[in-house]
């Protein structure tokens, strides 16, 4: 039996099946996150954007409220009349508590935030009002009217009446350090509409102006900006410190335009704040596609193992039908290709039984036709030496020895036809041995000497008959020479065999005579040796038959190997069995 161990084809199987999970898993899982992370990108700027329409709004709106303010200054002539009003102190300052006042603090009250109202006027006449120091934080609205010589010689309006800029929002003064922004407008006489008489400035809170700040996650590293569109100049941000180039640091850019302004509010979102539940999606999607793989991986041990049991069942009858056991049948229930495996196997099955039971009883006939031709074949030959040796005596007058000859070969007769049995018993083949040498005596008188040698525990072993008589014909018919020749003959047991030895004092053979005795064509000298060696390994075996040793002048040794079976089969206990077998098999 092959001790060989096997990895069932079903568990081989899974190797691919497993493979194709975990790549499904992998591309599912991938895909997975990928949508996933993508959609919480999406998700987050959406989230920012909408912040960011609301900042907008929310500035256009304070926006809108401070240039409408701007032009209710601008459009009273009551206002520009009190600003341009000439005459004494009294009257001046009557002016300012019965017109200007009124008309600067009305809007504050209105409005919803704290800011500053200023009005730069270029009538040194008026009485100013000076409010609460413009380079404080504004925690009030508060209105102030300066002279106009205090803007006239800053950088800011220098740099104003050169562009000619008119109505535009600018961080000047202490704006930038406290957030603020002004909005600059110049007023106008309204005789001629050219005529500068002042400048009106609105300094608000940049923060009033954007609103509330808590939908912008900055503290997660979002920074909002308020630029100018033109020139991409920074009023005011919020947020970590940014980068000279966000983009190229990993930053999500959004901008959003305030319509009918120079505004435009940027809002700068790094790449870790999009990501940051990256992390924790992708260990989900980790163990999603692991319990995945390990129930697809149950799954498929379950279906290997169902359909390992099957194979199984296969494997067990080859392996018995390996062994010779042609008896057994597989069943399956089903219509799959298991039924289909075990019908053709039970085919063969059925076919190689039929075909070993025909081939087993042709061979045994056959077997035993050769064994009748080469018995057929034995004794002829040795009455055809006997009668040439009667035939001899006769023609030289002995008629005493050829009747005791005569006597002798009835006797060798009688004992080999046996009934027509082919097995004898040991003693009967050694009688007929005798009585071959009682012939030869007749013949050569004293000439020979036979020394034997038998074990009598093997009188009762049967033997094929014939097998030991052919030898030592042999020897008085090629060994002799000289006046003397001995003859040994011993027979017995020896490593679970029979064993007979047939030893001369002849002439012997030369080197490679006796090999080409036993392998060649059946000649005259070898007729009988290779006769006998044939028939004892048809009935037996190639284990049993003929050895010959012999030295050229030396003699020769012949030993005759059989099996030792207390009771072997006879012709009959043969043909039973032949008959036996096909039947077991059926």
């Amino acid at each position: 039996m092959n001790s060989r161990r096997f990895i069932p084809f079903t568990y081989k199987m899974m190797v691919p099946y497993l493979l194709l999970v975990l790549l499904t898993d992998v591309t599912i899982g991938y895909i997975s996150y990928t949508m996933l992370v993508s959609s919480r990108t999406e998700m987050a700027e959406t989230n920012i954007r909408t912040a960011m329409e609301q900042t907008r709004n929310n500035l256009k709106y304070q926006l809108d409220e401070i240039h409408r303010m701007s032009d209710s200054f601008f459009g009273s002539t009551t206002f520009q009349r009190a600003l341009q009003k000439q005459g004494d102190l009294f009257a001046n300052y009557l002016t300012m508590i019965d017109e200007i006042m009124p008309l600067m603090q009305a809007p504050l009250k209105l409005y919803g935030n704290s800011i500053r109202l200023v009005v730069y006027a270029t009538n040194t006449q008026i009485n100013y009002i000076t409010g609460d120091d413009m380079g404080k934080e504004i925690k009030d609205s508060d209105y102030y009217v300066l002279p106009f010589a205090e803007i006239e010689t800053q950088p800011w309006y220098r740099q104003l009446l050169q562009s000619g800029l008119d109505r535009v929002w600018l961080q000047v003064e202490t704006d930038q350090s406290l957030d603020n922004i002004s909005y600059i407008r110049k007023l106008v006489s309204y005789n001629d509409y050219t005529t500068p008489i002042g400048y009106l400035r609105i300094t608000t809170r940049l923060d009033d102006l954007l609103g509330d700040f808590n939908t912008f996650p900055v503290e997660h590293g979002v920074a909002l900006r308020l630029l100018r569109s033109a020139t991409d100049e920074v009023f005011y941000e919020i947020g970590e410190d940014v980068p000279d180039s966000p983009e190229q640091a990993g930053y999500l850019v959004l901008q959003e335009e305030v319509p009918g302004t120079e505004f435009t509010i940027e809002g700068l979102v790094p790449h870790a704040y999009l990501s940051k539940d990256a992390e924790r999606l992708r260990g989900s999607i980790f163990a999603v596609c692991a319990v995945s793989f390990l129930v697809m991986t149950a799954i498929g041990l379950l279906v290997a193992r169902l359909s390992g049991r099957k194979m199984r069942r296969i494997v067990t009858f080859l392996r018995s039908f390996q062994e010779d056991n042609f008896q057994k049948r597989l069943r399956f229930g089903g219509s799959d290709e298991f039924v289909q495996i075990a019908e053709a196997y039970n085919t063969m099955a059925a076919n190689i039984q039929e075909l070993i039971s025909s081939v087993y009883v042709q061979g045994i006939q056959r077997k035993q036709a050769e064994l009748e031709a080469l018995q057929a074949q034995i004794n002829p030959h040795f009455l055809y030496n006997t009668l040439s040796t009667i035939s001899s005596l006769a023609n030289l007058g002995e008629a005493d020895k050829v009747t005791g000859m005569v006597s002798g070969l009835a006797k060798f007769y009688r004992l080999s036809l046996n009934n027509g049995q082919v097995f004898i018993p040991f003693a009967k083949e050694m009688e007929q041995v005798e009585a071959y040498l009682d012939i030869q005596r007749i013949k050569y008188a004293d000439s020979f000497s036979v020394y034997m040698n038998i074990d009598p525990r093997l009188n009762e072993f049967k033997v094929m008959k014939l097998i030991v008589q052919p030898f030592v014909e042999n020897i008085f018919k090629h060994a002799w020479y000289g006046d003397h020749i001995a003859i040994s003959l011993s027979a017995a047991i020896r490593d679970g065999a029979i064993e007979v030895k047939v030893i001369d004092t002849g002439v012997g053979m030369k080197r490679g005579l006796a090999e080409r005795l036993l392998a060649g064509p059946s000649q005259t000298a070898s007729y009988g040796i290779k006769n006998v060696d044939e028939r004892i390994k048809l009935r037996y075996g190639d284990s049993y038959g003929i050895r010959i040793g012999s030295v050229y002048g030396g003699g020769t040794t012949v030993v005759i190997r059989l099996p030792a079976a207390d009771d072997p089969v006879d012709e009959a206990e043969h043909e039973q069995a032949a008959a036996w077998y096909p039947a077991r098999l059926r």
